[in-house]
Order: structure tokens, then sequence, then C-alpha cells
């Protein structure tokens, strides 16, 4: 049986291959301490799970729920972004909860792309990008994005690319930025809303690292207007320590939202009300949780910043989420070569830059998402 011509070009997520290759050195008695993914290790705030304990016991919550959504959750979700991010979201019809902001992606891309329409992804960025734009038909262009200028888009270059390329429809931003950590700034956000107006694209903006390590959250849809030209996807996965919970949302203006419910009502029968309402409660915790949340990420940067230091590696020491971006010394061809030696030599795991992009061959990058102890750990394995 042959698979469709769909899947041409799609290969296998890079860390579904590479866990494989891990799993296979641990049983060969490796070990292997992997600071490769970024899947928090710490539990949700109790409340949260005392939540879905309760809810879930009940009689009547097990059946299927509805395409929008709970209530309750869409109201959190719109309460939240007032608090937190200073935009106003009506609950009812600019709100559309996930099952894991990364489907949103591929609902964006089944929804608006037609075969051959083109699609500006950021060089270096999520994979996920380039693969559901593909999946979708579309045809990613890749926009650099580099250390010299701050990881942020260069417009006077895009405005050469919207001319001579044409039939672009999409535009993937991601700030704070993964994997470089890179911080939004108000007249970046501007910017790239008076670009995709000028040009009448749909800017997606991916949003879940903007609690970690950073004490001013931002939201693309605080430009005034930005509703005309934004969706924008938010997650649980990072900040409430849910990644495994799979609950993200998508906030747009209500048209959007309809048409991205088209495809997506097609695609499953919502989440699992109880879920629903724990993650309603997570989004209701104050600043103490996020606080305790970074206390711990902050101490186990600081180990980061010392192993990067035993590899001769640079690196900005304010960019924020659950990794750190580092510049490989010039010895090494690419972050492959410098990732596999500290793999085969010291049984650490940590990500080439390559992988998000050719922009990202001189980088490795590193996650926080290991107790203290793994990272002394790595250090002396890495030291002897």
């Amino acid at each position: 049986m042959q698979t469709a011509n769909r899947l041409n070009g799609i290969g296998e997520y890079y860390f579904s291959q590479k866990l494989r290759e891990i799993g296979e050195l641990n049983k060969a008695g490796k070990n292997i301490i992997n600071l490769g993914i970024g899947s928090p290790d710490m539990p949700p705030h109790p409340d949260v799970i005392k939540t879905l304990q309760e809810e879930s016991a009940k009689t009547n919550v097990h059946g299927y729920q509805s395409y929008t959504g709970s209530p309750v959750l869409r109201k959190a979700v719109s309460d939240w972004y007032k608090k937190w991010y200073n935009v106003d979201l009506n609950p009812d019809t600019e709100v559309l909860p996930l099952i894991g902001s990364k489907e949103g992606i591929m609902h964006i891309c089944m929804t608006y792309l037609n075969d051959g329409d083109k699609v500006l992804v950021p060089n270096p960025g999520y994979p996920t990008y380039t693969s559901a734009a593909k999946l979708a038909g579309g045809s990613p262009l890749y926009y650099d994005l580099t250390e010299a200028n701050n990881w942020f888009p260069d417009f006077e270059a895009l405005e050469k690319v919207v001319k001579e390329q044409g039939n672009i429809k999409l535009m993937f931003v991601n700030y704070p930025h993964m994997p470089t950590g890179q911080l939004p700034t108000k007249k970046a956000f501007e910017a790239v809303v008076a670009f995709a107006r000028k040009n009448n694209l749909l800017l997606v903006h991916d949003n879940p690292y903007s609690f970690i390590l950073n004490e001013q959250p931002e939201s693309l849809l605080s430009v005034e207007g930005a509703k005309d030209v934004v969706i924008e996807l938010n997650s649980l996965s990072k900040s409430q320590n849910m990644a495994g919970w799979r609950v993200g949302v998508l906030v747009a203006a209500k048209e959007r939202i309809d048409e991205v419910l088209r495809f997506k009502s097609n695609m499953d029968s919502g989440m699992f009300l109880p879920v629903q309402l724990a993650a309603a409660t997570a989004l209701n915790l104050g600043k103490d949780w996020y606080d305790s949340v970074n206390s711990v990420y902050r101490e186990r940067r600081k180990k980061v910043f010392q192993l990067l230091d035993m590899l001769q590696c640079e690196y900005d020491t304010t960019q924020a989420g659950m990794f750190v971006w580092a510049k490989i010394p010039s010895t090494y061809t690419d972050g492959y070569a410098l990732s596999d030696k500290v793999l085969y030599e010291s049984n650490v795991f940590i990500t080439p830059g390559g992988i998000f992009g050719s922009n990202g061959n001189g980088y490795i990058r590193v996650s926080l998402c290991a107790p203290v102890e793994k990272f002394e750990e790595a250090i002396k394995r890495i030291e002897s």
C-alpha cells in the first residue's frame, strides 16, 4: 500500500527518531541524560489535580463535549488574557479551546491553505510550522532570523519576498521565540502587524512561552487592530506544567474562530470536561504560581550556563523560555557535531540547533526540564 502524496517530503519528527536512538543506548547500559526536549518535569498546581479528581468522579461528565469547549474554560481564557496581556476577548465568540496548541497549527493550515499557497516560516523556528503547511498543500517560504538582527524579521527583505513570490497567505511568528528565547518588543509586534495588514497576510502567533523566565507576558493581540490579521495560539503545556494534558487555545476574531471550527469540528468531538475545568483552575492561579515555577527554572539555568561554559559556547543570559540557546565554538562544523560528541562521549543529549532550520546550524539548545541533580551529573560527565 502506497502512502498519500501529501507525505512526500514529510519525515518522522526529529525527536521521535532521536528518542528511539537514546532508548537503544539506554538498553546498552549508557544511562543517557536527556537535556533535549522541553517537556516540563514538574507537576501542575495541586488545586488543578484536585479539580480533575473531583470532577472526573461525577457521573454526568463522561459524554461528548461541545466542539467549542466548556463556557467555564472559555471564560477563564478570556479573564486570563485580560489580566496578563490586557487583551479583551469575547469568551463566546473569540476563544476556541484546543486539544493542545500543536493541533491548532494543523487546523489553521488546513482551514486556509490551498495547493500551492505560500507560507512564511521562520528560520530558525518550530519544525511543525513546515510540516503542517506541507501537509495542507502549502509551500513554505523561509524568512531569516539572525543573531545580528536580534532574531527579529528583516521587514525590508520580507517586502522583497512578497513582491517576488506573490500568493503568500500565512505567516508564522513566535515570541518569546523558540528556539532562541528572544523576547518580543512592542516595536517588533507593531511592525509585524503592519506588515501583515499591508500585504494581506494572516499572522499566526504561537505564544506558549510568554510566562517562562519572563516578567512581562505579551500577546500580539495587544497591538491595536491586530484582530484584523492575527490568530494567536496559546498553551497550558509550559506555563502550567500540563504538557501531557493536551490543553491549548486559539484566540482570534469571531470570523476566524468560525472558519477554523469548520475544519476542527470534523476532526474531534471535544475535550474531556474535567480536564477543561481543571484547566480553568490553572488559568485562575495567581502570580505566586508563575514565580514559583520560574524560581526553579532560574536555578536550573545557572547550571546550564555552567555546562555551556565548559563547552566554550556563547549565550545570552536574558533569553526567556524553558531552553538555553547557545552559539557553538568555531572548532565544530555545526551543532550536530557538538551534540553527537557530547552524546557519544559523555552520555548527555543536547539538541543541535540545525533541526530548527539552517540558521540554527551554528547553535545548540539545552532544555531546562530536568532536576538540578541531572545537570550536575551532566556537568561531571562532560568535565571528565
